[in-house]
């Protein structure tokens, strides 16, 4: 199959994993051994490009890759370990805000309103 395709995937999964996990290793593998936040199913998906990434070397048995599997392993860490957009990043942090203030008040009425029936005012 495709052997550069191979290394440019794998090369683009380890420079997220180094970005974002601080993951070091020379190889791919040890990126993932060293990772230890990844889910469990991104840990699958990216064992799955470091073996194929060790078996590109051998021109034989790089003919026995299944190239669909490895892109559908590529997609799933690269969703994973994808950044997300500043723009959206800062549209959750506003929401996570927003939500935190009008709980509080909805807290600090119901309160108010409990003990003004509780003294006897309603």
């Amino acid at each position: 199959m495709d052997t550069t395709r191979i290394r440019q995937m794998t090369a683009q999964v380890s420079q997220l994993l180094a970005d974002r996990l601080g993951a070091r290793g020379p190889t791919l593998r040890a990126q993932v051994d060293g990772a230890r936040a990844l889910p469990r199913r991104v840990r699958k998906a990216a064992g799955i490009l470091a073996e194929a990434e060790m078996l590109s070397a051998s021109p034989r048995m790089a003919r026995r890759l299944d190239m669909a599997q490895i892109g559908r392993a590529h997609a799933a860490c690269v969703k994973y370990l994808r950044p997300i957009g500043a723009g959206a990043r800062a549209r959750r942090f506003v929401l996570d805000v927003t939500v935190s203030v009008v709980l509080g008040l909805v807290v600090i009425a119901a309160a108010a309103i409990g003990l003004a029936h509780w003294r006897g005012f309603l």
